[in-house]
């Protein structure tokens, strides 16, 4: 498994699209829920849809999964990516009916975002991606979102490597170390979104 991509299986996210899409990339696509798969794959990929409670209830009810991932994340400096939901589960925290512990790789939490007359929560069709700085994976475009809670960094927003406008800043994008995670879907967001996938597979951060 040197050069697979391990997709995560943990009940919580749109498998079916985002193995079509590293399929039409040319990734080597393991879908498991098996830490050793995790433990073997070069590449590991985190979906995520629903909520954060029942997304990291359904990641830590997999046996040694969430310390494989930080094994191989942050010990082995594998390339992650987690999306949606999967990125939101890198936070510290996620507050969303109550206050729920997440993976903790980023200092930061998980906040519902606030609607207005003007803004409508939730965040959902085609927006606009602007990195934050040079070098990101992250390339400016447009891109697909869908959700109602949002990644609020702390203090320091060195982990924010691009931005999107719904009603002001919000966070489209985060990385630390090997861990990169996007607040859109690559998978619905047609040639931008595969592209984004392509240079993940060729990552060597």
């Amino acid at each position: 498994m040197a050069n697979t991509v391990a997709l995560i299986d943990y009940g919580a996210g749109n498998l079916h699209s985002v193995e079509n899409a590293l399929l039409a990339v040319g990734a080597d696509v393991v879908v498991t829920a098996d830490p050793r798969d995790v433990a073997a794959a070069s590449r590991i990929v985190l979906p995520g849809v629903g909520s954060f409670k029942a997304c990291m209830d359904g990641l830590s009810a997999i046996g040694g999964m969430s310390e494989t991932l930080e094994t191989r994340v942050f010990k082995d400096a594998v390339p992650f990516l987690g999306i949606c939901v999967g990125m939101q589960l890198m936070a510290q925290a996620g507050l969303e009916h109550g206050t729920h512990k997440g993976l903790g790789w980023v200092e930061g939490s998980v906040a519902a975002m606030t609607a207005s007359a003007d803004v409508k929560v939730p965040h959902m069709g085609w927006n606009s991606v602007t990195p934050t700085g040079p070098g990101s994976l992250v390339e400016a475009g447009q891109a697909y979102f869908l959700h109602s809670y949002a990644f609020e960094p702390v203090q320091s927003a060195s982990s924010v490597r691009a931005v999107t406008d719904h009603g002001g800043p919000v966070v489209a994008a985060i990385q630390e170390g090997t861990a990169l995670g996007v607040q859109f879907h690559p998978e619905k967001s047609q040639r931008y979104g595969l592209d984004l996938l392509s240079r993940f597979l060729e990552w060597k951060p």
